[in-house]
């Protein structure tokens, strides 16, 4: 994936793209990724990174949703779960099966797990990850060594898919690259075009980085854009009516011993009515999610202090090891992309997370809600609008069995397995030379091969790119992030051809982001 070849994609100004896609998030590339396995030309826009946004900040599960099942949204959870298993089918580098327990301290609790979590078996048919199952207390604490025994009498086991939502996304816009696609980051639309009717012919589009400008004719303008799809829609109308209510999830990752253990805690009702997860992830734990309405969407939200406050005291209700604010290593928030709702007095956790698919009369569509389990059905609605607008047949959508770059059926052996079929040449690179060899920070597995990999196969234009999205280390462990940046600042530089004034400015606004993402103790 080369930034400057998709740029001079781009660059013919006669060309008539089928999609232009606005947003390089899950949604983003699943509308692109549909229409690829179409037949259809796309270029894809990204105002910062891919996956810079929500797109990397979720709990990195692919679930059916066992609190939509709760809530009565059947057909979510049945469409989730179909996707669920597609995903882990198409890039099983990425998403696993992983085992959940919900620890049980009433017989009522029991009763009412054990049936839920059948009916979600059931739901899943042959796409199952494993049946559920009631375990006895000896068991559940065999498998939860942390939990609280205090009145505990079992636990009930149930399968779901964990994956790394960054490094998907990326994957996902390399599939699309490699389908023929352009597909830029830091590239930020501008403006819409449109003819004498008002219907939309293109866009705007001016690169972040060199702040060159590009005119793109396009039969099919696509926003999905996430928690910023109003900026677009008023763009396209200035008096369009707000659609998006941003809902703050935050997440705290944790040491791996506050749960030791292979599987993950699901606590299926919070203090607020909420489930609280905690999830084994890249040798750690990431524990979470609150719902916070909030009033702006921004590109770096920031955890609130009861947010941080409230998981921390839930965790501590369930786990002997108490977690408190000097063991947490990162924490991050994410927003998600909400329906607004009519009644201002109406809970996030019940508006339903199902996606929706609008079109403005100038011929925008745009893409709202859903998840990422759902990306890829997500993408083939949209597409299916082409036919409206254009008027052309459609080819049959056959992106439910691609098979997403990166793809093998070998099972990873170390830290590198997430690159699926790029790690042999990743350890090529470290082979080749000692220097590729040489760890970025003594804690951690990471080396420089990985830097010049990304800057060579993966557009990471920005120390942050590296750090946050390829290598995830600033979720993982934001200091050892802080510690290890100049060293990729200065590798990035040789790569990207880069002077010292770059690397400043790239380790100042890191290290300003990255305390972001500390927490005082």
């Amino acid at each position: 994936m080369k930034r400057k070849e998709n740029i001079k994609q781009i660059s013919n100004q006669e060309k008539v793209w089928d999609v232009a896609v606005i947003g390089g998030g899950s949604s983003g590339l699943g509308v692109a990724l549909d229409a690829l396995s179409r037949g259809l030309s796309v270029a894809l826009f990204e105002k910062a990174d891919f996956a810079k946004g929500t797109s990397s900040r979720s709990t990195k599960l692919v679930h059916g949703g066992v609190r939509y099942l709760a809530q009565g949204d059947v057909f979510l959870v049945l469409e989730a779960l179909k996707e669920r298993g597609r995903l882990l089918k198409n890039a099983p580098h990425l998403a696993h099966n992983q085992a959940f327990v919900i620890p049980i301290y009433s017989f009522f609790d029991r009763m009412k797990y054990s049936i839920g979590l059948k009916m979600y078996d059931w739901m899943a048919g042959k796409l199952s990850l494993g049946k559920s199952t009631f375990i006895s207390k000896s068991k559940t604490i065999e498998k939860l060594p942390t939990i609280k025994q205090e009145g505990l009498i079992g636990g009930v086991v149930y399968h779901d898919g964990q994956f790394d939502d960054a490094r998907l996304a990326l994957n996902v816009a390399q599939t699309c690259d490699q389908k023929g696609g352009a597909v830029l980051n830091y590239f930020k639309v501008d403006a819409l075009h449109k003819n004498s009717e008002g219907k939309i012919t293109g866009l705007s589009v001016c690169d972040r980085l060199s702040k060159k400008n590009y005119d793109i004719q396009a039969k099919m303008v696509v926003n999905a854009t996430g928690v910023f799809a109003d900026k677009i829609l008023q763009l396209d109308n200035p008096e369009a009516k707000k659609m998006i209510r941003p809902s703050q999830g935050i997440h705290l990752v944790l040491d791996r011993s506050f749960l030791s253990g292979n599987d993950a805690l699901m606590i299926p009702e919070t203090s607020d009515g909420r489930v609280l997860f905690a999830v084994p992830w890249h040798d750690k734990i990431v524990v979470g999610t609150t719902d916070t309405m909030r009033k702006k969407p921004k590109l770096e939200p920031a955890a609130l202090e009861k947010e941080i406050d409230f998981v921390l005291k839930t965790a501590q209700e369930y786990l002997t090891k108490k977690p408190e604010r000097k063991d947490v290593q990162s924490v991050y928030a994410g927003l998600r992309p909400l329906a607004a709702p009519s009644d201002d007095s109406e809970k996030t956790k019940e508006i339903s997370r199902s996606h929706k698919v609008i079109l403005s009369d100038s011929n925008l569509v745009t893409l709202t809600g859903g998840k990422w389990t759902t990306f890829r059905k997500m993408g083939e609605d949209t597409v299916e609008y082409f036919t409206k607008i254009t008027g052309e047949k459609l080819q049959k959508s056959t992106s439910s069995d691609l098979k997403i770059h990166g793809f093998t059926n070998d099972k990873p052996i170390d830290y590198l397995g997430v690159y699926g079929s790029d790690r042999v040449d990743i350890k090529s690179l470290q082979d080749s030379d000692s220097k590729m060899n040489e760890r970025l920070h003594p804690n951690y597995h990471y080396t420089a091969a990985e830097v010049v990999w990304a800057c060579r196969n993966e557009i990471a234009m920005k120390v942050e790119d590296i750090l946050a999205r390829r290598i995830r280390i600033l979720f993982l462990d934001a200091q050892s992030s802080i510690e290890m940046a100049p060293k990729v600042a200065e590798i990035m530089a040789a790569e990207l051809g880069k002077d010292q004034e770059w690397v400043d400015k790239q380790l100042k606004d890191f290290n300003k982001l990255a305390k972001r993402y500390l927490i005082e103790p």
